[in-house]
């Protein structure tokens, strides 16, 4: 008899396919927010098993260390998070084909793999399928996801993955074709903005200011201006406004920023972000013989 999956987190198993930072980052906040018992979750990855049990001490989860076990905890596993690196993607997705039930939901965090490239690979084509891109601030629950679905995720399935991604931060559903966008804003937006703080921290440094007291204070402004975004609500653009009075200082500093095409060589960076995934996701689709 086919079963339907859980809708509530609490109820469900999972399994992650990979144990990797964004696997932990996950697994973290669903425990750290007493979501699911730690039992109901088991990691395997290809041949790191030192990695497995030390998410085992840290977490509690159940480390699938055997082929025998990782057949079985795939098999019985209502969700199955695909985190394994891109370029391993192809073979061990296949490896799921006489492993997975119809009604099992397949979540990828995979940067660039699409829906219909996992549902080739698997060989199913109604298999529920969610690809979402968090990023590295999930792990401190900090994080912010795009989500897509295939047609076939039940209103149930969407209930449980986004009660997953909201337990490391903040999820928003997205139509798949901008999942890419939502890699190039905010699955690498945090490594822009610690470029911008190395950067701020150099200029101190160079100004006089001590290594500890230039990082202090960078870290704090860019702490209190996000805060200042999220608690206030206004426009950025607005914000930087109100504190760029005619003929200051901060103009002075806005104006050289526009000199060296600052808004331009951020737009050109997310663009390549994006251009980049959609790359890497062509790679697996050839590798799948899709193309």
């Amino acid at each position: 008899m086919i079963q339907s999956t859980p809708s509530l987190i609490s109820d469900a198993t999972l399994c992650f396919y990979g144990a990797g930072s964004m696997a932990e980052a996950i697994l973290r906040g669903l425990v750290e927010a007493k979501l699911t018992r730690p039992k109901n979750i088991s990691v395997m990855n290809r041949q790191n098993a030192d990695r497995l049990l030390h998410l085992e001490k840290q977490y509690g989860i159940v480390p699938v260390t055997t082929s025998a076990l990782k057949d079985e905890a795939l098999s019985a596993a209502d969700v199955i998070v695909l985190g394994m690196k891109p370029k391993d993607a192809s073979e061990a997705i296949r490896t799921l084909r006489p492993l997975l039930r119809p009604e099992q939901l397949v979540i990828s965090v995979i940067a660039g793999l699409s829906i219909s490239t996992i549902r080739h690979l698997i060989g199913r084509e109604q298999q529920p399928v969610v690809r979402a891109m968090p990023n590295t601030s999930s792990t401190i629950r900090l994080g912010a996801t795009g989500i897509s679905f295939s047609d076939s995720v039940t209103p149930g399935q969407r209930e449980l993955a986004h009660a997953i991604f909201d337990a490391i931060g903040i999820s928003t559903v997205v139509d798949e074709p901008l999942i890419e966008a939502v890699t190039g804003v905010s699955g690498s937006g945090p490594a822009y903005v610690y470029y911008l703080m190395e950067a701020m921290i150099d200029a101190g440094i160079k100004l006089g200011l001590s290594p500890e007291a230039a990082k202090r204070l960078t870290v704090q402004t860019v702490r209190g201006a996000a805060e200042m975004v999220n608690s206030t609500g206004e426009d950025p653009g607005e914000l930087r406004r109100k504190v760029t009075s005619p003929n200051g200082s901060t103009q002075a500093a806005i104006e050289k920023l526009d000199q060296f095409s600052f808004q331009e060589g951020v737009n050109e960076a997310i663009a390549r972000c994006a251009e980049r995934a959609r790359e890497m996701g062509e790679a697996i689709r050839k590798e799948a013989g899709l193309d």
